[in-house]
């Protein structure tokens, strides 16, 4: 006749005790860091083998060890436990979000003034409404306080070939390049003009500081343009250099996204080539240790969408 076991309820934290018992391999040591008496943690030991039903300590020997089914059991008892763990995690976490959370987005200036606010639009009529904040800053600024968990998420220009900081999850959500541009004389032509042989023409340029000037400079040095520029003025945010360039002060090579309105209008006009604009990636950075429901919800239909950008501009 088959014998029928009958299950009852069982401590899962059990299983951290006979985690104790296999690294000790002694029932008094495992007690006292169990903060039990010896008879109370056998007693326990011994009722997670009458749940179990097999012996899952072998005391024959000295250090103890477990069994086969000691040990089988002991690894499907601390994958359970690291499930539930997990999951109690995310709950309280859930529990603890504002009802309406904001979503905190920083970037550099030049991608707030056009960019941002294109992207946000569709990633909305896409995703469903979110409640956001955008902080525009240096982005030096942005990465150091998305590392510190100030932001959620960083928006930012990379070169194709450019390395990303392991630190931080990317994925593109945009492009853009950066074009040579200047105002133009009455008829619509450029006002600098480098099929002038032998003049110098007035630069308006990027600090060094300003992480596009590393995307920008190679190029510059490839054509051979450092020669034909004569810097004029220097200022890191792409909003003052797109000002003096329609001022007529000089060249300035600028975020398409951010001056098609101005060539629209017939305000700025590109010079040069076709070959010296710049390709550039649009990321955004996340700290993976860092996330919430709601960013990682956002960061999942990203990834999906990455392969088809919410907006292209350039």
């Amino acid at each position: 006749m088959q014998k029928l076991h009958y299950y009852v309820p069982m401590d899962i934290l059990l299983f951290r005790d006979l985690e104790k018992l296999r690294a000790l391999g002694n029932f008094s040591q495992a007690a006292v860091l169990a903060n039990l008496s010896q008879p109370a943690f056998s007693r326990r030991i011994k009722s997670l083998e009458t749940w179990v039903g097999a012996t899952l300590v072998d005391r024959s020997r000295q250090p103890v060890r477990l069994t086969e089914a000691g040990t089988q059991m002991l690894e499907a008892g601390l994958q359970a436990l690291a499930r539930i763990e997990r999951e109690r995690s995310q709950i309280l976490e859930a529990h603890s979000l504002p009802d309406k959370y904001v979503v905190t987005f920083g970037a550099q200036h030049s991608i707030g003034w056009r960019f941002y606010p294109s992207w946000l639009q569709a990633l909305e009529d896409a995703y469903g409404p979110i409640l956001s904040g955008l902080r525009a800053d240096d982005l030096h600024n942005c990465l150091r306080d998305l590392k510190n968990g100030e932001l959620d998420f960083v928006v930012a220009y990379v070169g194709p070939a450019q390395q990303s900081d392991n630190s931080f999850d990317t994925v593109v959500i945009g492009s853009d390049e950066l074009i040579p541009v200047c105002k133009p004389e009455s008829d619509g032509t450029p006002l600098f003009d480098f099929t002038r042989e032998g003049v110098d023409m007035p630069y308006l340029r990027f600090g060094e500081a300003a992480p596009i000037s590393t995307l920008l400079n190679p190029m510059l040095k490839a054509h051979g343009l450092y020669r034909r520029l004569t810097t004029v003025y220097e200022n890191s945010m792409a909003g003052a250099l797109r000002i003096r360039a329609r001022a007529g002060d000089g060249i300035a090579w600028l975020p398409r996204s951010l001056v098609a309105p101005d060539i629209d209008q017939g305000l700025l006009v590109l010079t040069g080539v076709p070959e010296w604009k710049v390709e550039l990636q649009i990321r955004l950075y996340r700290n993976p240790a860092n996330t919430n429901r709601v960013t990682r919800a956002l960061w999942s239909f990203l990834e999906v969408r990455e392969a088809v950008p919410l907006v292209q501009e350039g």
